[in-house]
């Protein structure tokens, strides 16, 4: 890994300095690395802060619960022009999200999935965002 691989990862996921990321259902099985390069760059908070956060970073597994439920907590403490990145296991890893699950979860919680990338080698992205109708 170079120098730079954490920056360009929060790049990737669009998180560039002065940002505040709200890191919910962090689990051992997490990757670090993911945390590691947003915090490179963001200031990385807990489930518990109580302000505007301009991205929900949200570990999600298939066995923990409401998709939808998730989705719409992750809303409450985001900016208007924020950004919810749905971290979920890859194909053939424990706790997959199928992303049938995904889409159509995101609509009823009032989002609309624009992008799915690699996050780790265990971990995918997608990024969730409220239609621009609504924004």
């Amino acid at each position: 890994m170079t120098e730079n691989a954490p920056a360009g990862l929060a790049g990737k996921l669009g998180i560039s300095a002065g940002q505040i990321v709200q890191e919910v259902g962090y689990a051992e099985d997490c990757d670090d690395t993911i945390t590691q390069a947003i915090e490179s760059v963001a200031e990385l908070v807990d489930e518990d802060f109580e302000d505007v956060v301009d991205v929900v970073l949200l570990w999600w597994r298939d066995d923990d619960g409401d998709l939808v439920d998730a989705l719409v907590d992750a809303l409450a403490p985001l900016a208007d022009s924020g950004v919810v990145w749905l971290m979920t296991p890859k194909p053939g890893r424990p706790g997959h999200v199928e992303p049938s699950d995904i889409s159509d979860a995101a609509p009823t919680a009032g989002l609309q999935a624009t992008s799915t990338i690699s996050a780790a080698p265990a971990w995918q992205g997608t990024r969730l965002v409220a239609p621009k109708s609504r924004r």
